[in-house]
């Protein structure tokens, strides 16, 4: 009888362990899909987080680079007024430059401007006479 105690226990301690899995078993499963939503859910929220950084990180570029532009522009401006202001009335430096300029050049033809500024444009070249 000692025996068939055991026994009867064991299959008591077997019953029960396959009664608390066979109950166990969905809620696991909802366990793990949950967890796996969840897990989903972070990675989805990361992934918008590095892409909504990434795309202020280049806003951010943009605007400093459109920032450097200005800055240059406005260091243009003010060269180009200064030369612009030292040229005004200096006619003589202007044809200095000028005759300096043909002399260094390795060009053949010489555009002359007329009393109205406007270079004669090869005038009569080409013409068989």
């Amino acid at each position: 009888m000692e025996g068939a105690r055991w026994i009867f226990a064991i299959i008591i301690v077997v019953l029960l362990t396959v009664g608390v899995g066979l109950v166990g078993c969905p809620q696991y499963n909802i366990y793990t899909s949950r967890a796996q939503g969840e897990a989903e859910l972070a990675n989805a929220e990361y992934s918008k987080k590095v892409a909504v950084q990434t795309a202020q990180a280049k806003k951010d570029s943009a605007q400093l680079l459109a920032d450097a532009q200005v800055i240059q522009a406005t260091g243009v401006a003010q060269a180009n007024k200064i030369i612009g202001d030292s040229l005004k009335g200096n006619e003589a430096y202007l044809k200095y430059l000028w005759i300096d300029k043909l002399d260094t050049e390795h060009s053949s033809i010489i555009y002359v401007p007329t009393e109205t500024n406007m270079p004669v444009m090869e005038a009569g070249r080409g013409v068989n006479k």
